[in-house]
């Protein structure tokens, strides 16, 4: 069983008021620099055995923060780089609302295509496959942390959950929440989303005893005893 750590930078000058998207050169707040801290602290207690990130700076500054007391390096992947949102890029929200392209990305995102961007399929396409791609890399016992972006991290959830991506708008992924997935054999589990609490993962003796069957392909009839 493979377990993904999914975090989600933290915040920027532009979080919020504007798509920053690809811009280059977005860092950290000093409130996203705290954030990233703080994320560090939570985790610190967890084993990882990766340390992944989008390419952008506001990702690998909070994924190196995650990273600094590990004997680990953090790896770059431009599959988890944020969603390419063309000539949307830049632009404030609030005029961005007033797009006929706005209520596609909410009611119909499968169907989103940035102008002279990306579709919104494409990038889970991309993201889920470079999931997988990490899983079979790192091996069923391994635990690593992915470090991307709001719309990617949706789309990563929403498959995982068996969503069509129609659904993702429904998944929220704030700014250094951790979202965790389990892949096992036959599904993934989702074992927190959008979590901003200390994280600790069940270990191997516990799963057998309850929460998830001694295959660790399955859910436990009756849904286990849980983990505190």
């Amino acid at each position: 069983m493979t377990t993904l750590l999914l975090a989600r930078h933290g915040l920027t000058a532009l979080t919020g008021p504007v798509l920053a998207g690809r811009t280059p050169g977005v860092h950290l707040s000093d409130e996203g620099r705290r954030q990233a801290e703080a994320l560090a602290g939570r985790i610190a207690g967890v084993r990882l055995d990766a340390v992944v990130s989008s390419p952008l700076e506001r990702c690998v500054e909070t994924a190196t923060a995650v990273a600094a007391d590990r004997a680990t390096a953090v790896k770059t992947d431009d599959r988890f780089v944020e969603c390419g949102y063309g000539t949307w890029t830049g632009r404030p929200l609030e005029e961005l609302a007033k797009e006929p392209l706005w209520r596609v990305v909410q009611a119909h995102p499968s169907a989103a295509v940035f102008p002279d961007g990306e579709p919104l399929a494409d990038v889970q396409h991309r993201a889920v496959a470079a999931v997988r791609e990490w899983n079979a890399r790192l091996g069923e016992k391994a635990v690593y942390l992915v470090c991307s972006h709001g719309d990617v991290i949706k789309a990563i959830v929403a498959d995982a959950l068996g969503l069509h991506l129609d659904q993702f708008q429904r998944i929220t992924a704030d700014p250094a929440a951790l979202t965790v997935i389990r892949y096992t054999p036959l599904r993934p589990f989702l074992l927190r989303l959008n979590d901003m609490g200390e994280l600790r993962l069940p270990e191997d003796s516990e799963e057998k005893d309850g929460g998830e069957n001694i295959t660790g392909s399955d859910a436990a009839v009756g849904g286990g005893p849980g983990t505190t």
